[in-house]
């Protein structure tokens, strides 16, 4: 993977500048703490209703496949991104329960970036705290033939 370079650091910026936007604050708010339906048939119900809750929904979601497709195309560099948040991971929760159902019914594509960009942040994060295990673990084993050297002097 690249190093990343000063302009993935302002890139990242803009977009943590998006998320402070008032509006988009308000819809990731209501996105993360009250929006929770249980399936497509509810969505297509309640929420396709050109309601606040549809704009806040729909605001969220491709707010998060915009960011998918930036860091997914490599335009943002992937660690970098994963080392700074980790939201996109809970609201793709809130997405799971009526992805299948949209995407029969939208395209079979719909917020596919999205998806993969919470897969390959998972991915990262299990690579990380392996290292950080095996890493922890060979400082544990070294530590009592430490002792045993500075018991030697």
């Amino acid at each position: 993977m690249r190093k990343p370079i000063h302009a993935d650091a302002e890139l990242l910026i803009r977009l943590y500048e998006l998320r402070q936007e008032p509006e988009l604050r308000r819809a990731r708010r209501w996105f993360l703490t009250e929006f929770k339906p249980a399936g497509w048939p509810e969505i297509q119900a309640r929420y396709l209703s050109h309601s606040d809750e549809d704009r806040w929904m729909r605001q969220v979601v491709s707010y998060w496949e915009m960011v998918a497709t930036i860091v997914n195309s490599g335009v943002l560099q992937a660690e970098l991104f994963f080392e700074h948040t980790g939201e996109e991971i809970v609201a793709w929760e809130r997405v799971k329960p009526w992805v299948h159902g949209a995407r029969g019914s939208i395209r079979p594509t719909y917020l596919h970036q999205f998806e993969r960009l919470v897969n390959d942040h998972l991915a990262y994060r299990a690579k990380q705290r392996a290292a950080l295990e095996r890493a922890a673990a060979r400082g544990a084993s070294s530590r009592p033939r430490a002792r045993a050297a500075r018991r030697a002097r």
